[in-house]
């Protein structure tokens, strides 16, 4: 058996167990004095940690990538375009901290592991996670133009030699090949009707995309994953944190990740509206790309509820579980009414 089979073998704890001491010995590699902590604040394709108590009494946050998602060089992609869109005022986005060796990106094996994990330290950002049962609509009109600008960026910035990421298309969410975060067909309960209503509702999403089309002004770099759990209130501002599923994809996606795990909730259709008018404060949004936001929204809880049964081992998909398969129901039978 090998080391890599082994740690997918250990139970939760014992990988969260292994991890910990992972992030534990990792915290040498960084000049950032002795004896800090790492705290876990978050497992889900990666383990996040809280680092402090070391000797410079700064807060850090530190990421251990999982294995065989990202190459070194996706990672380093990654952050170029977040350090761009922070030096250029665009965003406040965390700020990589350079190694002992002065590299962003450090790898560090653990004996239950086939291989290094690829780990990035962060310095902690002020503010607080947005919850769904807040007054968001302030936040979602700011982050609506934070977005405007963030595309525009996107648009114009020289990408760095080598740069390299995922491809957020129909075929790699919801196709039949082998998508990014697993099949939506293996999602949690899913029966005949289900798996019927369902493949529906793909089929009508991937009519209007192929109609939509992926020209370059709706189609580029985008953060891809703009959920509550990855933006920071501070204040008036918004801050975006964890590029890690940034990739190329639709532009108007990004008006439906913020909404994530919550598409079922009453007051998304205002949060929604929110966001566009901070969009077209900043820039012009057509009439086109708005109308399909419903369909992206859609493309969303789909992929959620095959992330949602491709990672089962984690926390967040068992707190949603078979209930987000069937609050999906609705949205399915609601969407093919406007659109099927």
């Amino acid at each position: 058996m090998s080391h890599r089979s082994g740690f997918d073998g250990l139970d939760h704890a014992a990988q969260q167990a292994a991890l910990a001491e992972l992030a534990g010995d990792a915290l040498r590699l960084w000049p950032i004095g002795d004896s800090p902590t790492a705290r876990l604040v978050n497992l889900s394709e990666n383990a996040t940690y809280a680092v402090e108590g070391g000797a410079d009494g700064r807060r850090y946050a530190l990421r251990i990538h999982r294995a065989g998602y990202h190459s070194r060089e996706a990672i380093a992609s990654e952050l170029a375009w977040a350090r761009a869109l922070r030096g250029s005022g665009i965003v406040v986005t965390p700020n990589p901290v350079p190694g002992r060796d002065g590299e962003l990106i450090q790898a560090l094996a653990h004996p239950t592991m086939d291989g290094p994990r690829n780990m990035v330290l962060f310095g902690w950002e002020t503010g607080a996670e947005p919850g769904i049962g807040d007054d968001l609509v302030g936040p979602f009109e700011s982050l609506g133009a934070v977005t405007a600008r963030m595309h525009a960026h996107a648009r114009e910035w020289p990408r760095p030699a080598g740069f390299e990421r995922l491809t957020w298309d129909f075929e790699t969410s919801l196709g039949d090949g082998a998508p990014h975060w697993g099949r939506w067909r293996d999602g949690m309960g899913l029966d005949p009707a289900k798996q019927a209503l369902f493949a529906r509702t793909v089929a009508a999403i991937g009519r209007r995309l192929a109609t939509y089309g992926k020209g370059p002004d709706r189609f580029g770099l985008i953060h891809c994953d703009l959920r509550l759990a990855n933006l920071l209130v501070d204040g008036a501002a918004v801050k975006v944190i964890d590029f890690d599923d940034c990739g190329f994809g639709w532009f108007m996606y990004d008006a439906a990740t913020p909404v994530s795990f919550y598409e079922h909730e009453p007051q998304v259709p205002a949060l929604i509206d929110a966001w566009v008018r901070g969009y077209r404060s900043v820039a012009p949004l057509s009439p086109e790309d708005e109308a399909e936001i419903p369909t992206f929204v859609m493309l969303r809880r789909l992929l959620l509820v095959a992330w949602i049964g491709s990672h089962a081992e984690t926390e967040l998909a068992q707190s949603m579980g078979v209930a987000y398969t069937e609050g999906t129901v609705g949205l399915c039978e609601g969407y093919l009414r406007r659109f099927g």
